[in-house]
């Protein structure tokens, strides 16, 4: 009879438990490892259509990393200090714009992956806080080559892991586009609206 009632007690406390608790039920790295193991099984099978169907191409590399980019995020990295002068309606129409501008660099950079090793790096520091932004690193080695990633990753309000930025052989994108987006604030006298208009 006891056993029973540990078992009720410990079905409700489960049932009681905060949802975010529940939520977060994969780490960042296993996050990241399933987003890029699925997007490049998608790379490889799509590969025919980079010459044959663009289009339609990057349509399935976008599919992919929908499920595990927070688009408003890398616009909120890539705005840098400009952020807190963007509407909300200014950050989701720059979201769109860099969800296609992403994919598209991504999906090229990719495109020549033929089966590589994927291989988790380890992390250079542990953080105490369970919560708190992680680098996942990773290499695609194959042959005589390598090619290095970095995922930084981040809790969202549904404390599902999401990758916010990214660097790949080295290349920052969040730096790198920062510099292109502060250049348009620049030419553009601080307008967002006009920088939005004039991104490329």
């Amino acid at each position: 009879m006891k056993s029973v009632g540990k078992k009720f007690v410990t079905i409700v406390a489960t049932l009681l438990m905060p949802v975010a608790l529940l939520a977060q039920s994969l780490s960042a790295v296993e996050t990241a490892e399933m987003g890029v193991e699925t997007l490049l099984d998608t790379v490889a099978e799509s590969r025919d259509l980079f010459l044959s169907d663009r289009d339609r191409y990057f349509a399935n590399v976008e599919a992919v990393l929908e499920t595990f980019v927070d688009f408003n995020a890398v616009a909120v990295v890539v705005m840098n200090r400009f952020a807190s002068s963007a509407s909300q309606t200014q950050t989701e129409r720059f979201a769109n714009i860099l969800r296609a501008t992403l994919t598209r660099f991504y999906g090229a950079s990719l495109v020549s992956y033929e089966g590589q090793e994927l291989v988790f790096l380890p992390a250079s520091t542990e953080n105490a806080n369970p919560r708190a932004d992680t680098v996942v690193g990773m290499e695609l080695r194959g042959g005589d080559s390598s090619l290095r990633l970095q995922y930084q990753m981040f809790v969202n309000e549904n404390d599902e892991w999401k990758l916010k930025n990214l660097s790949l052989a080295g290349i920052n994108l969040g730096r790198q586009y920062f510099t292109q987006f502060s250049a348009l604030m620049s030419q553009h006298s601080n307008d967002i609206d006009l920088v939005l208009d004039n991104w490329r």
